[in-house]
């Protein structure tokens, strides 16, 4: 049974025991599903960790969403966060992760992000914000949201990042993942950038490529 945290969420510990604290990835799904729907995906990664799939706090048709869309003139593409919504839900992320690291006896030096859609965008801020907080970063077709894209983050160059994109997506094109690619890099952000031929999900090649990558991570 999960703990009660902040946020619902669903709890799976390592499939290999560690020595000590277990290090940690939590999982944020996009707009309109739920914990469950990365399960498949954060089940690929390294068996020593522990995963915790969060749920969105408010309802969206049959799933959930951290926040409603800001869309100028409609476009979708020009999208951002309604602000006071995104900084609830970015709280209550935080606040799950500080108290999932007490519940669960994770290692708070080994605590990943992996994020896609709203959740990547979501991940990427709370990097911005507090980069020397996490070990590393999978930020799957998402961008980096303006109310984020001119900080300054002290310590943001020891935070590897992932970004991944579909050139067939057409809900979040892949030029601004690539806009956040390279942002972060500017940021000093040691960032790594790939683009597939997917549309609005994670395709195999996508999922086979972050693993990997989480794997040199851990290793």
């Amino acid at each position: 049974m999960s703990a009660d945290l902040p946020l619902e969420h669903v709890s799976i510990e390592p499939d290999v025991s560690t020595d000590g604290p277990a290090p940690a990835v939590f999982v944020l799904h996009g707009r309109g599903a739920d914990e469950e729907d990365l399960l498949p995906v954060a089940q690929r990664l390294p068996d020593e960790l522990h995963v915790i799939s969060l749920r969105a706090p408010d309802r969206l048709m049959g799933g959930y969403t951290w926040y409603e869309l800001d869309v100028p003139d409609g476009d979708l593409h020009e999208s951002q966060p309604v602000m006071d919504e995104f900084r609830r839900s970015l709280d209550l992320v935080s606040e799950t992760i500080d108290a999932a690291i007490d519940e669960y006896d994770l290692d708070p030096d080994r605590i990943g992000l992996l994020g896609f859609s709203q959740g990547a965008i979501s991940s990427l801020s709370l990097l911005v914000e507090d980069p020397e907080r996490y070990a590393w970063v999978v930020a799957l077709h998402g961008y980096l949201a303006e109310s984020h894209a001119d900080a300054e983050p002290v310590g943001i160059e020891d935070t590897p990042v992932f970004v991944g994109s579909g050139t067939a997506d057409q809900i979040i094109p892949s030029s601004r993942a690539q806009a956040a690619a390279d942002r972060l890099h500017e940021m000093g952000c040691p960032v790594e950038a790939h683009e597939y031929g997917s549309a609005h999900g994670i395709a195999p090649d996508e999922l086979a490529d972050v693993v990997e990558w989480v794997e040199a991570r851990l290793g």
